[in-house]
């Protein structure tokens, strides 16, 4: 086993293995440090297991709407153990693929954990050195031209408020993944994409959950219409929310938890089995030599420049550990961007538009500025609006809760901003996506031919109606 690499990377999340993956190819020696599994938390704990758990509820729910299909079904029930089971399988079969792809590319893998040291050549351009805390025991020392940092995030906790996990009855993402039984009620504190998931996939089973936001309004990243009709859309299946409303206290005791918040300048306790804490994240920077190396951290986040260079030389950072958006996608598309960029190429922009998901029921997916950011930067935007209530398909399918909006440049009608609600948008979101980085137009859009029966025929009658030729309203 070789000491001495081209590039060395810390994390094997989504930003880290897809980038070993790239250098690979450009012809880097690469070697890739993971303290737990390959594919980081994304593969593991995060993105892929929580679709696996969405997907199971999902159906489950729709037990419920058999009749409006003309079916039936002679007994409704949920194994959970076996729910759960499918989801670490899932998990377990995407984290051999990482493995495959790193041999396949002659990648080395090293186990274990890594902090970063002064280098013989610090201070002359040289990158640090890593020293790996081996899984199997003992230590490593490896070189490389340059390190990239890919150590990821995770959830953020407020211990003097109670808000910390205990794996009983106060859970983050991780403990949600795998509890021993399904609650029969919940309390979730944050109403972002994290908590709005695990409570539509515990809804979808029964469960009676509270959502609770501090801002004055859920999925608040989000396009103002669009969070007003999801918290209608969730509130039908049942969901309950407190929004605004400050969490004062958490309290535990052996039956659940209380969890004291003030909203409307009035107090009020509400009290549940579990409480799950989504509150935000935080980036993986201790325990890696930053300081020492004089590596400028900001709020958690490893401050970089276009190109994922740190402060000090030979240094990146990229994903989560970069700062927002939290994103899977957006730390491949920086790892890919940063190594490229090591290897002398001109790579691909790193400002290209991210798209963001929501997978609950129903789904939200969003690209570029909302209405009101459009607003605020003085563009005079250009609004369009499509119901699906509307649609074909969406009607043949009972699929017909949500809208999409789009915003235009009201000068140069570029299209600017996105953003859904509905049945799989997130597997619709990628048109506006690749429509606003190849600089797309209304004229373009509008002339485009969509097919039918399709959703996203709501896609093109947005795009008309946002200049007054909608066709079918």
């Amino acid at each position: 086993m070789a000491d001495s690499f081209d590039v060395i990377i810390i994390g094997s999340g989504p930003g880290g293995y897809v980038t070993a993956i790239r250098a690979a190819q450009l012809g880097l020696s690469c070697a890739i440090v993971e303290r737990e599994l390959l594919g980081g938390i994304c593969l593991n704990w995060g993105c892929i297991p929580t679709k696996a758990l969405l997907k199971s509820g999902e159906v489950y729910e729709q037990l419920d709407h058999l009749g409006d299909y003309g079916l039936s079904v002679e007994k409704r029930g949920f194994d959970f153990r076996a729910v759960v089971e499918r989801s670490r399988k899932v998990s377990a079969q995407l984290n051999a693929g990482v493995a495959f792809l790193m041999k396949k590319h002659k990648i080395e893998v090293i186990e274990g954990t890594a902090s970063l040291t002064k280098g013989p050549d610090s201070g002359k351009g040289g990158a640090p050195n890593v020293v790996v805390a081996l899984k199997a025991g003992g230590s490593r020392t490896v070189t490389a031209k340059h390190v990239i940092l890919a150590t990821g995030a995770r959830a953020r906790t407020i211990p003097d408020a109670g808000l910390e996990p205990d794996g009983d009855r106060v859970w983050t993402y991780r403990e949600a993944l795998v509890p021993k039984s399904a609650p029969k009620s919940l309390i979730v504190i944050g109403s972002g994409a994290i908590g709005i998931e695990f409570a539509s996939f515990y809804r979808a089973l029964g469960a009676d959950v509270t959502v609770i936001e501090a801002l004055p309004r859920i999925l608040p990243v989000e396009d103002e219409e669009v969070s007003k009709a999801a918290q209608k859309a969730f509130e039908k299946r049942g969901l309950k929310f407190r929004v605004p409303a400050n969490v004062k206290k958490l309290t535990k005791s052996k039956s659940g938890v209380s969890v004291e918040i003030e909203a409307g300048g009035k107090a009020e306790t509400l009290e549940a089995e579990v409480a799950i804490v989504a509150v935000g994240i935080v980036g993986n920077v201790e325990d890696l030599g930053l300081e020492a190396l004089g590596v400028k951290v900001d709020r958690t986040h490893i401050v970089t420049d276009g190109h994922g260079a740190t402060s000090v030389p030979g240094l990146y950072a990229i994903g989560d550990v970069a700062g927002p958006p939290w994103l899977a996608h957006k730390a491949s598309h920086e790892g890919v961007h940063c190594v490229e960029h090591i290897a002398g190429l001109k790579p691909a922009n790193l400002n290209a538009p991210i798209p963001g998901c929501t997978y609950s029921t129903p789904q939200i997916a969003s690209v570029g500025l909302t209405e009101a950011q459009a607003k605020t930067q003085g563009l005079a935007p250009k609004v369009g609006r499509f119901p699906f209530r509307v649609n074909g398909k969406a009607i043949a399918s009972g699929e017909t809760v949500g809208f999409v909006k789009v915003v235009f440049d009201g000068k140069t009608g570029a299209l600017i901003g996105a953003h859904m609600i509905g049945a799989e948008v997130t597997e619709m979101i990628q048109g506006y996506m690749l429509a606003m980085t190849l600089e797309a137009t209304e004229a373009e859009l509008q002339g485009a031919i969509f097919p039918h029966p399709t959703m996203s025929e709501a896609m093109h009658e947005a795009s008309l109606d946002a200049y007054g030729m909608v066709l079918h309203i």
